[in-house]
């Protein structure tokens, strides 16, 4: 189809910059920092660095079955740290707000109360703006779900990534198959917004027909959303550990899930991302291109136009351990400062704004971004052009798109346009 790209799953530009371009900060002050944004709108994420287990595949900040008073310090923080930017971020306004992770229905119901406490306590109004939670099987329980629901929540996303054993154990993930079927079962009983389903694709033994099985199902269960992942074999995990890396047919498997999904009416949003009709998740006035994120939680970003932070950042579990022991132990004076990040230069903001509106479905506006920038994307960024060239976007009028070839190129074209800079910066991070 394209020649502009050798291989398809070159990595997931969720965002930009890459966390791993972050680097220690000399001390920013959150209140001189926040102050000149436009904050009637900002995303809030809460991080729930915990799980049950520890997945094969998994390189997120996220430690399994943490002792109960580890989970308890880290709510006490997490309150201290919603006060103190209550404190220095006042007005503030949401648009929307997701609770991830780990997986946050690890959590126990007194401990869910109280976190919905903690964000209100913030400002946060969950009912009024779309909320999105994360689950696994294992962890949701109908009074969860309640609570959940009780508090505003519109979408749950819930990992189940295959519906077999086999292709679970090969993912390194002890999960029963009467598990992920109750899970789904419980959750339509509820009448939340929309119900999403995360998928894996690419694990060790894994065939078209067995992929299929597995995608066919959440279609069954007509669910609002479905999300499939590559497997992608990063640094440190179990399947890394392991030596057992499986056979790539991840193209393949890509290109059937898709052919059946949209079969069955999903409308595909990105590559990884298929929706079935309109959800009844309220609308939400939050642009991830010119909005800020709150980040809240150890492991949680935050984005101003100019410079994105976080805390630091680990795989291994002895490394993330001692990182939310050590946000644990912040007080509400050590949260007014950002010391751990990237400040973005107007050329890597306006990266940034090409990379988050070009893989999404809705496209590139180019009015707005000549209206922010005074330039149009093609002039800043000749590259552009040469997706055109290849088949793989579309002009139409004042938009730029990708084609249906160009979302399945995303992972290839995300990386594609990073900065040399930034590429440097990536490469060079030491991950612990």
């Amino acid at each position: 189809m394209t020649t502009l790209f050798e291989n398809i799953f070159e990595s997931y530009a969720y965002s930009y910059p890459h966390k791993h371009s972050y680097r220690r900060l000399a001390p920013l002050s959150l209140k001189e920092l926040w102050e000149p944004e436009k904050k009637d709108a900002l995303f809030l994420y809460v991080h729930l660095p915990f799980c049950e287990m520890r997945c094969g595949f998994c390189n997120l900040f996220t430690m399994a079955n943490p002792k109960e008073d580890m989970v308890n310090a880290y709510l006490q923080a997490l309150e201290r740290e919603a006060v103190a930017l209550k404190q220095l971020v006042e007005p503030v306004g949401f648009g929307q707000m997701a609770v991830g992770g780990g997986t946050p229905t690890f959590l126990e119901l007194p401990q869910l109360e109280k976190l919905f406490a903690i964000i209100r306590r913030l400002g946060a109004q969950p009912e009024n703006i779309p909320v999105s939670f994360e689950m696994s099987p294992q962890t949701i329980t109908a009074a969860k779900a309640e609570l959940l629901l009780a508090q505003g929540v519109s979408r749950v996303s819930i990992g189940i990534q295959s519906f077999l054993e086999t292709e679970q154990k090969a993912l390194g993930r002890p999960q029963k198959n009467k598990e992920a079927f109750a899970a789904l079962d419980l959750l339509k009983q509820y009448p939340f917004g929309a119900v999403n389903v995360d998928l894996i694709y690419g694990a060790q033994g894994q065939t078209v027909d067995t992929w299929l099985y597995s995608v066919e199902e959440a279609i069954r269960y007509e669910v609002e959303e479905v999300f499939i992942y590559p497997l992608y074999i990063r640094p440190l995990t179990g399947i890394t550990r392991s030596g057992v890396l499986p056979e790539d047919n991840r193209p393949a498997l890509y290109q059937a899930a898709k052919n059946a999904l949209i079969t069955a009416g999903y409308e595909q949003v990105s590559m990884r991302m298929f929706r079935r009709g309109k959800t009844n998740a309220p609308t939400t006035l939050y642009s991830c291109q010119e909005d800020g994120m709150m980040g809240l939680g150890a492991g949680a970003r935050s984005y101003t136009k100019a410079v994105h932070y976080s805390s630091e950042y680990a795989v291994a579990r002895h490394n993330i351990k001692s990182i939310i022991d050590q946000y644990a132990l912040k007080t509400t004076q050590d949260f007014g400062y950002a010391d751990y990040g990237i400040v973005l230069s107007r050329e890597e903001q306006q990266r940034r704004f090409i990379i988050k509106s070009i893989l999404h479905s809705t496209g590139l506006d180019l009015t707005r971004y000549q209206a922010l920038y005074g330039s149009l994307p093609a002039d800043d960024y000749p590259q552009l052009q040469q997706l055109q060239e290849h088949g793989l976007a579309i002009q139409q009028d004042q938009l730029l798109t990708l084609t249906s070839a160009g979302i399945d190129y995303s992972d290839a074209i995300g990386p594609w346009l990073y900065s040399t800079g930034i590429n440097e910066r990536i490469n060079s991070f030491a991950l612990q």
